[in-house]
């Protein structure tokens, strides 16, 4: 290619942070192209299932009344499992039914993505499926282009946006990460099984096109460091597990074990009686947070998305919001930056700003502690879900003691087993991690 016949801008990968890199970068007359491994956008991309959508709704206003999104989300559930038993946080609200529905819906992405890229097309980027990208053509120390497969054949740029998700070797390649660590990293299956939806709406008590995200730790991924969920669909459920790669090689775990036991929870088996499998799919997750975020730019190249380790791994379990920022971000500093015709690290060093400045990594930087915090404190999630339900289980065991005498006894399980200064030490720690 020539250098009259390159592109400004390259993009590799054809998910939320890339998709919403090229749109902004095609509206505003940059000549960008996205390269996407798969045989079209969203055939290779997993999440577990929850599309956060501020961002979405800007570049495309009310695009819930043509995109295919599965369904709003009105009731929220925290849970603690036992062995046998489940502590819940239950929220709904009917406040979530109206326009822009709490901006969090649940979707299939091999429908979802698929849509988003033919906006993008609309607006005027070129998407080419079916193209995997080997390595970055380097000049000296800067990017210009990207090498591909099938084929071999190069291709020109001013600058890369890598959204290639979390495995991103042209960062390694770039110098910008090193080798992922297994503490810092999860590895998550799931599976979308197909289910009436008279079903779903019954079981799950919904109206219409509402919807409930459960995200439930503990017992479902036998107490390591993660996390369940169950989401609703139209006629069909997302329902997986995660936990980090550290955690499931120290208890000699297998991932999709793991989920087959979830499955069968005495908390969880009522609601996916009768489904079918439609699909599996494993993922890697980036969980290392603000402390080790990779350096975010070099002379040609930024990077976004997962591929930047931008996830929130709090209970708030964010991450299409954040890949959405990123690549809006992303595509504004190029602009910038041909607008100057300089494409060095110091000039794209503008983006790790407003990353900084929103709550991208205000959020992060909120949370950066507790992913340390839960590692370093195993049984708040492997011991506590256990002796918390044994002494409700007494608590509310009827029979013919005194509720007094209970309440004793209850309270002398609590000493024994927890005590009120241990209590009192974890609380505090969580509180300090969750500032």
């Amino acid at each position: 290619m020539s250098e009259e016949e390159k592109f400004d801008c390259i993009i590799v990968g054809a998910g939320p942070a890339g998709l919403s890199a090229a749109i902004t970068l095609a509206k505003a007359g940059v000549e960008v192209a996205v390269l996407e491994r798969g045989e079209y956008p969203g055939a290779k991309n997993v999440m577990g299932g929850i599309l956060f959508t501020t961002i979405l709704d800007k570049l495309l206003p009310d695009f819930w009344e043509k995109a295919p999104v599965e369904r709003h989300i009105t009731h929220r559930r925290f849970s603690l499992l036992s062995k046998d038993s489940e502590i819940a946080l239950d929220f709904k609200t009917a406040g979530y039914n109206e326009p822009p529905y709490n901006h969090t819906w649940s979707v299939l992405r091999a429908k979802f993505d698929r849509w988003f890229a033919e906006q993008v097309e609309e607006a005027g980027a070129m998407i080419i499926p079916g193209m995997m990208v080997s390595e970055l053509l380097m000049d000296g120390d800067r990017v210009v282009g990207v090498k591909t497969e099938p084929g071999g054949d190069e291709l020109n740029c001013d600058v890369v946006i890598s959204a290639e998700g979390v495995n991103s070797f042209l960062a390694e390649q770039a110098g910008l990460r090193k080798q992922h660590d297994p503490a810092h990293m999860a590895v998550a299956v799931k599976e979308v099984i197909s289910l009436p939806q008279e079903t779903i709406e019954d079981r799950f008590h919904l109206n219409d096109s509402e919807g409930c995200a459960y995200e439930i730790f503990g017992q479902a991924v036998q107490g390591t460091f993660g996390s369940g969920f169950v989401y609703t669909n139209k006629d069909s459920l997302s329902i997986g597990v995660g936990s980090t790669i550290h955690d499931m090689k120290r208890h000699k775990l297998n991932p999709n074990d793991v989920l087959e036991g979830f499955k069968k929870h005495p908390a969880i088996a009522p609601l996916v009686r009768g489904a079918e499998s439609q699909e599996y799919a494993a993922h890697m997750i980036p969980e290392g947070g603000f402390h080790h975020l990779p350096k975010l730019t070099t002379n040609g190249l930024i990077l976004t998305g997962d591929a930047a380790g931008l996830i929130n791994a709090s209970h708030y379990h964010e991450g299409s919001n954040l890949a959405m920022a990123s690549g809006v971000m992303a595509a504004e500093t190029v602009i910038a930056a041909k607008e100057k015709g300089d494409f060095s690290d110091a000039s794209l060093s503008t983006y790790r700003q407003k990353l900084d400045d929103s709550f991208v990594l205000k959020d992060l930087k909120k949370f950066q502690n507790l992913s340390k915090f839960l590692n370093e404190n195993p049984h708040l999630l492997r011991d506590y879900p256990d002796i918390i339900s044994g002494m409700l289980k007494d608590y509310f065991t009827i029979s013919e003691k005194p509720k007094a005498v209970i309440e004793k006894e209850v309270m002398a399980k609590f000493k024994k087993e927890i005590g009120i200064w241990n209590i009192g030490k974890d609380l505090y720690k969580i509180w300090r991690a969750m500032r």
